[in-house]
């Protein structure tokens, strides 16, 4: 009987109280029908949440706006919207709804009315896919499973959409997984933290950017929580880093890029004059090579021609020392001419070996002088590592190291063998010297055999001739045996010297290589000086354009909903995904609703 009497009551209260929150009269006596205001209203600024639902895969469901005016004068405002429906949220009064003119009633300082959308595609286009163990699986298939889980979101700009929100929005993607049966949870480009038992994985996707994002995880008996997705103006100003030290660092880079430019400048100098040098050492060798060869090919005359000499010495002194007291006149004859013969042989062989000495002397001092035209400076380990380390072309390095050594190679070996070039000039004067020398003695005994005919002293003339000749011919034989050494160290030294004059060749042409290499080099140097010039204006160039492309706080929003709508000052989004859950689970919270009191009902209805 008692709760028959509270029913009573209680129903009764619910049919008096709309009647008492609509009629009820104010501290001043008059109703709030009397207080509504009157006529057309205003407002400073409005709001808009837009809220989506998407199924498992990113496909939108469900949309509906919540819109929010903050009143500068109450009465009568539209709104424009393409709403399927309309419901006030504030109080009870009605909203009128005339295709896409929103019409109500605002009584206090905010109002709030929410618009389902039908049709309405959102600025972005969201794909979400799955794959469990490698594999792609449909979300509506993964509930209860266990393995390797990989979850792709991937955001793009939808052509059918605002494009100013794709320019101007952020997007805010949270993954929330159970700790108890998600573990290993990988996300590269996320921010992952921990709230309780949960595991929250968020990724950013900036504006006018178009992403991909990837979140890996070993899981077992899979339910899975609604991904969200918030997306705001990305309307922060950013604050321009103090760049000083970094302008510091980037100006004694260009610094010492200019330095580095300016000493392979000097280096292609060098390494011309080196050219030069080189180029000047292979003409000397040239002339050098030509001689000797000249000399190698006249020594096998010169030692043939001095042995006729030392054997018709050998014979005449025969056949004086045989002679008889009964002397024929007429071979006096022949042996004053033999002798002047001999005499003007030694004197044309003196003559050439003079030719030769002027010749090889000039190209000794062409040899002497390109040798030492190559520069001395020694390059270290240190500087050539420093050269590499430069940035300049590797293949070009190699060439100006290889050049470099065989240069400074070429130079010592010269250095010690120049003894023995230098030897061979005063060598051939000596030679030259002896037989001039001995050319004037047979000259002089031709003029006593002359003599010694004119005055009948033949007896006394021909043991003077006698001795003469047989000291001649002893003394030929001397010079005969060192000419042979000679013309033989000859041969050896002109056989060495064509591969010493092949090396000259070959750094010649390497030298030549060298030179064009580092005329690239230097070009290369000097375009890399003239690009990091100005290296610290570009990077403050780079950072301007990198803070005015995030930088939107120049934004001015625009309504999601309708172009004509006015004063909008903020417009957000917040999209939500199916969430994953067993069927089970499903079936227990229906069962739970069902199970809700009357009072529950009523409540949810607030």
């Amino acid at each position: 009987m008692r709760l028959k009497r509270i029913t009573t009551l209680f129903m009764s209260t619910m049919l008096v109280l709309p009647t008492f929150l609509v009629s009820a009269e104010t501290d001043d006596g008059l109703s709030s029908e009397e207080k509504a205001p009157q006529g057309e209203g205003s407002y400073s600024e409005k709001n808009e949440v837009v809220y989506a639902t998407l199924d498992g895969s990113g496909d939108p469901k469900d949309m509906y706006v919540v819109n929010n005016f903050t009143i500068k004068e109450q009465g009568e405002i539209i709104d424009h919207g393409p709403y399927s429906s309309v419901e006030n949220l504030t109080d009870l009064t009605e909203i009128e709804k005339n295709d896409n003119n929103i019409v109500f009633t605002a009584k206090d300082d905010e109002f709030y009315y929410q618009g389902n959308l039908e049709g309405k595609p959102l600025p972005w286009d969201i794909n979400v896919s799955y794959k469990l163990d490698g594999k792609k699986i449909a979300p509506e298939e993964l509930a209860g499973k266990g393995g390797g889980l990989e979850i792709q979101i991937d955001t793009a700009k939808n052509k059918k959409g605002e494009e100013s929100f794709f320019k101007n929005y952020l997007l805010q993607i949270t993954l929330k997984f159970d700790s108890a049966k998600y573990k290993n949870i990988q996300a590269e480009d996320a921010n992952v933290a921990s709230a309780g038992k949960t595991r929250q994985v968020t990724f950013t996707a900036m504006p006018e950017k178009e992403e991909s994002f990837k979140v890996n995880a070993l899981v077992s008996d899979l339910e899975m929580e609604a991904i969200e997705i918030a997306a705001m103006p990305s309307s922060m100003p950013i604050e321009k880093p103090d760049t000083g030290d970094m302008k510091k660092d980037m100006k004694s880079l260009s610094d010492a890029t200019e330095e580095i430019n300016r000493g392979v400048g000097e280096l292609e100098s060098g390494i011309a004059e080196l050219n030069n040098g080189v180029a000047s050492l292979y003409d000397g060798s040239e002339q050098y090579k030509n001689g000797i060869i000249e000399l190698t090919n006249g020594s096998s005359e010169l030692v043939g021609g001095s042995a006729s000499i030392k054997s018709a010495l050998q014979k005449m002194s025969e056949s004086v020392s045989a002679g008889s007291g009964d002397v024929d006149m007429s071979q006096f004859k022949q042996l004053e001419d033999g002798l002047r013969q001999i005499a003007g042989g030694l004197n044309e062989t003196e003559t050439g070996l003079t030719n030769l000495k002027n010749n090889y002397s000039k190209a000794y001092q062409a040899l002497d002088q390109s040798i030492q035209s190559i520069p001395a400076q020694n390059v270290s380990e240190q500087e050539i590592q420093t050269l590499y380390e430069s940035g300049a072309d590797k293949e070009v390095v190699d060439k100006l190291v290889a050049n470099y050594k065989a240069a400074q190679t070429t130079k010592q070996t010269y250095a010690s063998t120049k003894e023995a070039f230098a030897a061979v000039d005063p060598t051939l004067g000596k030679v030259s010297g002896s037989l001039n020398e001995m050319s004037g003695s047979l000259s002089t005994m031709a003029d006593n055999v002359a003599n010694s005919m004119e005055s009948n002293d033949i007896n006394e003339s021909m043991k003077q001739l006698e001795e003469g000749l047989q000291s001649l011919s002893s003394n030929y034989n001397s010079f005969h045996s060192g000419l042979k050494e000679y013309t033989g160290g000859v041969q050896q030294l002109a056989g060495s010297y064509e591969e010493v004059h092949g090396g000259i060749a070959s750094l010649t042409n390497g030298t030549d290589e060298l030179e064009n290499g580092a005329g690239e080099l230097h070009n290369g140097t000097a375009e890399l000086a003239q690009q990091t010039a100005d290296l610290p204006d570009q990077l403050q160039k780079e950072i301007d354009e990198m803070i005015n492309q995030y930088d939107k706080s120049d934004f001015d929003p625009v309504s999601f909903v309708s172009s004509k709508n006015e004063k909008v000052e903020t417009v957000q989004f917040v999209i939500k995904t199916e969430s994953i859950r067993k069927e089970e689970g499903e079936k227990e919270e229906k069962k739970k609703e069902k199970e809700k009191s009357v009072w529950e009902r009523f409540l949810d209805l607030f």
